[in-house]
């Protein structure tokens, strides 16, 4: 298969906020261009972009899959499903064998066996990691786990049944391992090289973080009580940041093999993804502080490339920081993007296999329009995209 690369570029302002914390609890921040500038990390705007294909039913739960430690509870719940005949302590042994089968490493916390030293309650093992199953991958192991059931240890001895465990663990991965990867430092193996690399957010512009003092009334005070019955402060900044990803189609396609869905084309589980990270990580917003600053905001423009070169990421079209001379900086730094972008692309040779399209809001961005085809709504954008990857994965290398 060619190799197809997808960037995801967007321009979003947001309100004093405080999206993503550091140690200290003041918003991260990065040195770029010699300045000091807000920052959000990969990580959350990750997290934000998985959480959102449940919140917003972007996908089908059984295309989606689960990263905690609390696996071997999991699976015993869906052993207990599958089999209701079997006790509690039963299921969680089955459960916690058959996670062992996979390679994967399981103990008993201290502060569960703490807990339940004077209960006599069976405590659930974990795993010593976070670990990413997908909800075919566990109702399959499930399914294992019951079949042996007569004699766990004895039937997970047998290599064909604990390779098989290890193949169900590594097929039919969900959508979101096949595009955020699956790493476990002492099971190589079970590892899944991710399709989405995440840039951390930066501003285009030089930050310094702000500090609100605030204070909490006790509504119980009379009128002879005076002061504040809390007092506290808390860090924020506000910014307009540059956001980029790129998802490799092709390791995409890989990763999700023949899919997950038995009755479909094999180009239709890529196009699903493809069109559910976009459509997520264009519209996700980090929560952190939410309710304190609610910085509800989305791009003021987007824009898509795909290729067939490499990734190419336009920061360095903001390594000389956005001055705001113009009274904001959503327009100087669109003007910015639009100038970077069509010389970069063409001192690499990367016009002519390259499709291009933009979603924008407003006269500040008008100038990105030059950049590819307009879509009206990001439903269009994402259509859009989808159509092409289908096409582009039916060419033969």
């Amino acid at each position: 298969m060619n190799r197809i690369f997808l960037d995801v570029h967007a321009l979003q302002t947001v309100p004093p906020s405080n999206l993503n914390r550091d140690d200290t609890g003041a918003p991260k921040t990065a040195v770029y261009g010699g300045v000091p500038r807000a920052r959000v990390s990969s990580q959350a705007w990750k997290r934000a972009t998985r959480t959102y294909f449940d919140d917003e039913h972007l996908l089908d739960p059984s295309e989606l899959g689960v990263r905690t430690k609390k696996v071997v509870e999991l699976l015993a719940k869906r052993i207990a499903d599958l089999e209701p005949s079997l006790d509690a302590g039963t299921a969680l042994t089955l459960a916690d064998e058959t996670v062992k089968a996979t390679g994967l490493k399981t103990e008993v916390p201290r502060r569960k066996a703490d807990a339940v030293k004077e209960s006599g309650d069976t405590p659930a093992p974990e795993a010593k990691y976070l670990v990413f199953l997908s909800a075919r991958q566990l109702d399959g192991l499930a399914r294992l786990a019951v079949d042996g059931a007569a004699d766990i240890t004895a039937y997970l001895k047998e290599k064909t049944n604990k390779e098989k465990a290890k193949e169900i663990a590594d097929s039919r991965h969900s959508v979101d391992i096949a595009l955020f990867g699956r790493m476990v430092a002492d099971a190589a193996d079970f590892n899944v090289d991710a399709a989405v690399q995440v840039a951390h957010a930066i501003s285009v512009h030089r930050v310094d973080n702000e500090s609100d003092y605030y204070t909490a009334v006790d509504d119980e005070n009379t009128e002879e009580e005076t002061g504040a019955g809390m007092i506290g402060t808390v860090d924020f900044n506000s910014a307009t940041l540059y956001r980029y990803a790129a998802l490799g189609v092709h390791q995409l396609a890989a990763n999700l093999g023949q899919g997950l869905r038995e009755d479909e084309p094999r180009t239709e589980p890529v196009r699903r993804a493809v069109e559910a990270f976009v459509h997520s990580f264009v519209a996700s917003l980090p929560t952190g502080k939410i309710n304190t600053f609610g910085h509800h905001t989305l791009p003021d423009a987007v824009v898509v490339k795909l290729r067939t070169t490499r990734p190419i990421s336009f920061v360095a079209a903001f390594e000389e920081p956005v001055r705001g001379d113009q009274g904001g900086h959503v327009r100087e730094a669109s003007d910015r993007l639009a100038a970077y972008v069509p010389d970069i692309e063409r001192a690499y040779g990367d016009q002519d296999s390259t499709l291009s399209w933009v979603l924008r809001v407003g006269p500040n961005t008008l100038k990105l329009a030059d950049l590819g085809t307009e879509s009206d709504t990001l439903g269009d954008l994402v259509t859009a995209v989808g159509q092409a990857v289908t096409e582009h994965l039916g060419t033969p290398a």
